[in-house]
This record gives C-alpha cells, structure tokens and sequence, in this order.
C-alpha cells in the first residue's frame, strides 16, 4: 500500500475509534455488539461536541478519555498479535508484552488526533443478526460528513466472558491489523523484533505531528 494511502486508512481508523469508546457500567457488558456500538458511539460523539478541553486540542484531557474510555474495549494483545504475524509466535513473553504496550499507544496517539479532528461527522449502523451463542461478529457502520462521500468502517468483535471487544477496524475494505502488518514485517526482517519494539518506541518518543485534515 502507497505511503499516502496507508495515512488516509489511518486517519479514518482514528475516527472510527469514536464508536467504541464509553461502555458505562456492567449493563454495558450484556450489549448485543451492534447495539453496544451504536449507544456508546452517541455517546462518545456528545463528549466530542461538547467538552471544552477536548475541542481545544488539550492533548492530556484526550488522553484520559482515550486511556479510561477507549482502551479497556480493546483487545489489544489480539490486535498486536495479528499485525505482528508470524513473528508473533517466536516473541518472547517479554517482548510481545513490549509489542502490546508500544502498540496499544501507537493507535492511542492516533485516536488522540481523531479527537481533535472531529468535526461533526454522522454515523450510521446497519441491522446484524447475531445467534445467540456467537462470540464472533462483525458489526457494520458509515460515517456520514458533511458535503463528503460516505466512509464504510466494520468492526471486528469477539466476545471474552460476557464483554464484547473490537479486535480489528476495517475501514473501505482495509483493516487495521493489515495496515501495519507488511511494516512491521519489513522492520522484523531488519531488525528482528527487538528492531520492531525500537522503532515502535520511538515514534512514540516522538512529537505528536499535527492532525491532517480529513480527506
């Protein structure tokens, strides 16, 4: 995938991490997944429109939403595991420990321009038909912009105990795990996957760059 292109599925990604964000107490946990989706991402959108820090840009505001709010409805060692790949199997438990947590706050600086972004964008959610014994399912939505085309975004979801949890975002057909997948493999075969968790941690040394617009 062209360098530009994988930004543009990125930024996309970020926004999409809107709908999985606020799951209040444990009547959350017992959500079918499309409609776990669709109450919390009202609800995450409302924090976008209204809390003064988090329309200021406040970087550490966005954080805490992100760190309290976001994350816990992620599995992120599944996610890290799939875009790692094969390499993933031959990780020590140290260094795929490593690999989440440099991982996880990669897409957290993402989600944390997604933030400041925002600009009233819309979502939609089309009916799933879920049996009641699945604990997988994909749950299908679009965000709707202002004078822009609609951006189809699925989630991937699997049921741990009675939580849903979001391991992949597929955004126009491209998902996040295999948005990495082939740099994090350029970067193993370098580096091996001490190389993989060096350059991971250094850019999120980095500053974060500011947010490019929506396309």
């Amino acid at each position: 995938m062209h360098r530009n292109d994988r930004r543009s599925i990125t930024r996309w990604l970020a926004v999409a991490g809107f709908a999985l964000a606020l799951v209040a107490g444990s009547a959350g946990a017992q959500d079918a997944p499309d409609a776990l989706v669709k109450r919390v991402s009202e609800d995450v959108l409302q924090i976008a429109k209204t809390d003064p820090r988090v329309q200021q840009g406040d970087r550490a505001r966005i954080k805490e939403v992100i760190d309290t709010k976001l994350a816990p409805h992620f599995d992120f060692e599944r996610m890290t595991a799939l875009a790692v790949g094969r390499a993933w199997r031959t990780a020590t438990p140290e260094q795929q420990q490593q690999l989440i947590e440099q991982f996880k706050t990669l897409l957290s600086r993402t989600y944390s321009n997604a933030f400041v972004q925002y600009r009233d964008q819309q979502i939609t959610y089309r009916p799933l038909r879920l049996d009641p014994s699945a604990t997988d399912a994909t749950v299908r939505t679009e965000i709707v912009r202002p004078g822009g085309n609609p951006v189809q975004i699925d989630y991937s979801m699997a049921k741990k105990g009675n939580e849903w949890k979001a391991y992949d975002v597929i955004v126009g057909g491209v998902s996040l795990v295999t948005n990495y997948r082939d740099e994090f493999n350029q970067q193993v075969q370098s580096g091996g996957v001490d190389g993989l968790i060096k350059s991971l941690a250094a850019k999120n040394a980095a500053p974060t760059p500011p947010p490019p617009l929506l396309k």
